[in-house]
């Protein structure tokens, strides 16, 4: 039975062959709450005309439209790997470990030309209960940002910038894969080590599990788009926003006070590999692979650590991260094992 409310709403994602020509949705996620919306440009002509003192409604037209928003999620276990792989603009394809079902995914930055989403967002009308179907299409991922913290599910945000929408569409009928959503507790946080890649797999040896009491950890990813790219003869959509600008890749942790391990290397402004692991449980005939989230960055510089003295509770200290080019390995790997046999 209907309810009108949230709990019947859906969330469905699918790669476009072709930006901007849309898809019907195939995957669907568990998700917390989204905010995409159709963002037009008004023209209002407002040349003089005795009699008429206000602008005239036959006048007033749509001139451009643009799709933008945010969707945030529960980090789970399957079926985020083709989001994953939109964030970084990776070619990723899940591969076979050994005869297992269990599958690895290596996401490293690659262009994101040519690569895009239709979304569809299944909105309950209140009144009348009626699931009602928003569907976008050329969709991209301009930003993202991953936070764990303390007694918490991991979170994912991902900005979008889309090209167009509709009410047209079918709503799609939503399907999920059982999975688990990765948390606090499961969560493990490297410093230093020596990062290197082989056969195309980035890891870190020497790292140390970090000693200070971090309370939350958040990595955050963005990548500047052309998104203004309208022109004569488009009817007011958007051409495929193209990258322009210098992606960045930076974090932040909540934590007790640490000269040592943090203070010190911000101090000296050493170069150091930072490697945050959640992992799940067994993957059910996966040779003893477990699901596994793994964000590696190599070459860490710590921009700020500010430890602040609020009365007498705990020394905290904030502390900056930003992520370089080691001028060797991806400047960040994002490392999945499922049971997932495609994106």
């Amino acid at each position: 039975m209907a309810t009108g409310s949230g709990l019947d709403a859906q969330f469905g994602f699918v790669a476009e062959s072709v930006v901007g020509t849309a898809v019907t949705v195939t995957k669907f996620i568990e998700f917390i709450s989204e905010d995409i919306k159709e963002s037009p440009t008004w023209l209002e002509p407002t040349a003089l005309r005795v009699g008429r003192k206000y602008k005239r409604a036959g006048r007033v037209v749509k001139s451009r439209t643009t799709i933008e928003g945010s969707l945030t999620f529960e980090v789970s276990s399957r079926g985020i790997g083709l989001l994953v792989a939109r964030m970084l603009g990776s070619a990723a394809t899940p591969v076979q470990i050994a005869s297992t079902s269990a599958y690895k995914q290596i996401h490293v930055p690659g262009d994101h030309r040519g690569k895009s989403l239709t979304v569809q967002v299944g909105r309950p009308e209140p009144g009348t209960g009626t699931v009602v179907p928003f569907t976008y299409r050329g969709m991209k991922i301009k930003s993202w940002e991953l936070s764990v913290s303390d007694g918490e599910v991991a979170q994912l945000k991902i900005d979008f910038d889309g090209m167009a929408g509709t009410n047209a569409t079918a709503l799609a009928t939503a399907s999920f894969v059982t999975a688990e959503v990765f948390n606090f507790r499961q969560a493990t946080l490297k410093l230093g080590g020596t990062p290197a890649t082989a056969s195309g797999e980035l890891a870190v040896t020497g790292g140390t599990a970090a000693a200070t009491i971090i309370k939350k950890i958040s990595i955050k990813g963005e990548t500047p788009l052309a998104t203004e790219r309208f022109g004569l003869g488009n009817a007011g959509i958007k051409s495929e926003p193209l990258e322009n600008g210098t992606p960045t890749v930076t974090g932040s942790l909540e934590a007790e006070f640490g000269k040592t391990e943090l203070y010190d290397v911000y101090q000296a402004g050493t170069t150091t590999a930072v490697q945050l692991t959640l992992t799940g449980s067994a993957i059910p005939s996966g040779g003893g692979a477990t699901d596994l989230f793994d964000i590696i960055l190599p070459a860490c510089k710590l921009k700020e650590a500010s430890p602040t003295v609020e009365g007498p509770d705990l020394v905290m200290m904030k502390t900056d991260v930003e992520a370089y080019d080691n001028e060797a390995d991806a400047p960040i790997q994002i490392k999945i094992v499922s049971a997932d046999t495609a994106l």
